[in-house]
């Protein structure tokens, strides 16, 4: 189609196959080589092994998602120097070997929050699930945070409490390993990792987490540029404090701001859909128009909201997102760029965070929760079919640039 269809992929040992994903009709695949520990260099030997493997099956590594920034460069504490030079490298080995899209993000102490990975829809599918009580309980009864009272409103505190209460010691581990224990390349976690991750926070509010952001793209988007490649900063998910942590990357101003940090073709934004719907006041088609010229890469997928400000993920096509506002507006995107001879006119997309549906709900859990295959599948098919009709509507001209 018009957009670059992709697939997340974990790797060999992710339970969907690269032949799974070339069924799926995507082209490319999105990956990163989670068994290199972070702030480690990324090898030229390593980066050509994974990318020999993925053109084997007959696809393409289009994005690197993520090369992780190390806690010590968020932080500019400990050995990050050390840990940017090593990013550099990675960056321009990356280049050499022909991959030029690298996705990284700059939340402090954990990546993506959920309170509930198998969160039962009315159809008996599984969701991803954002609970503010249950993220409160973990915080206040689980890590025990110090000072966390401070963050809720007595009613969520006693609402809190009232749950945690209820919890069953299975029920406790269970939600303390949904929170913190489900990132690749990040497995077995602990609560004292987390308690001595958030220690070394404890004098970075906002404004020194984002001039630590600065730094980091002030040193490696020179590099970046050099070789070709394009840095794309995921957004916060949830975009809303959480742990006490600032959070920098949620809002249009957000954008507005990392843009100007460093103003190179280089500096550039991972457009996700899901994390930026986390918050209803923002406009996403609205966000994505005014920065799309920086965009280069995106995730699309919604999320659904209640009263309480919880959100699960929804269908791709349903749920708070204006996903034919948002189709349409990338597709304008693209058509400017290639009006203007970009070669970088064709936007890569994945649908993201799928439902566990079908038979996929009678396999084993999922070690990469929200990336089953079937949901994803479905995800992919309604985008491709908005796409498909939007194009033939709007855009017949280009129909020959759709493969």
């Amino acid at each position: 189609m018009f957009m670059e269809e992709t697939f997340r992929w974990y790797g060999p040992n992710d339970q969907v196959s690269l032949q799974d994903i070339r069924q799926s009709g995507a082209s490319g695949v999105v990956t990163a080589l989670h068994h290199i520990p972070y702030g480690e260099v990324w090898t030229v030997d390593e980066i050509m092994t994974r990318k020999a493997m993925i053109e084997a099956a007959g696809l393409r590594w289009s994005v690197v998602e993520s090369v992780p920034v190390h806690e010590d460069i968020k932080t500019c504490s400990g050995r990050y120097e050390e840990y940017i030079e090593n990013y550099k490298t990675s960056l321009r080995n990356l280049g050499q070997c022909g991959i030029y899209i690298v996705t990284y993000n700059f939340m402090p102490v954990l990546d993506w929050i959920r309170t509930d990975l198998r969160y039962r829809l009315p159809d008996g599918s599984e969701a991803l699930f954002f609970d503010r009580k249950m993220f409160a309980a973990f915080d206040l009864f689980i890590l025990k945070r110090h000072g966390a009272e401070a963050d809720y409103a007595p009613e969520l505190l006693a609402v809190a409490r009232n749950y945690f209460d209820s919890l069953s010691i299975d029920e406790i581990k269970q939600l303390e390993k949904n929170i913190i224990d489900n990132f690749p390349g990040f497995k077995g976690t602990t609560l004292n990792d987390v308690r001595m991750m958030l220690e070394k926070y404890a004098h970075i509010d906002r404004e020194q987490l984002k001039a630590n952001l600065k730094y980091f793209l002030t040193q490696v988007c020179p590099v970046a540029e050099s070789v070709g490649c394009r840095m794309v900063i995921h957004p916060d998910d949830p975009p809303f404090s959480v742990l006490g942590l600032p959070r920098i990357f949620s809002t249009a101003e957000d954008i507005k701001e990392l843009l100007a940090m460093v103003d190179s073709p280089a500096n550039g934004i991972c457009f996700c859909t899901g994390s930026f719907s986390g918050r209803l006041d923002n406009d996403l088609v609205r966000m994505f128009k005014e920065c799309a010229d920086r965009v280069g890469f995106v995730h699309l997928r919604s999320t659904q909201h209640d009263s309480d400000g919880n959100f699960f993920e929804a269908n791709h096509l349903d749920g708070c997102v204006d996903m034919y506002g948002m189709v349409r507006a990338i597709h304008e995107e693209q058509i400017r760029r290639l009006k203007a001879g970009r070669g970088d006119w064709r936007l890569p997309f994945r649908p993201d965070h799928g439902h566990t549906m079908l038979d996929d709900l009678k396999k084993p859990s999922c070690a990469n929760p929200g990336y089953t295959a079937i949901g994803r599948l479905r995800g992919l098919a309604e985008l491709r079919g908005l796409e498909f009709g939007l194009v033939h509507a709007l855009y017949p001209e280009y129909l020959n640039r759709c493969s």
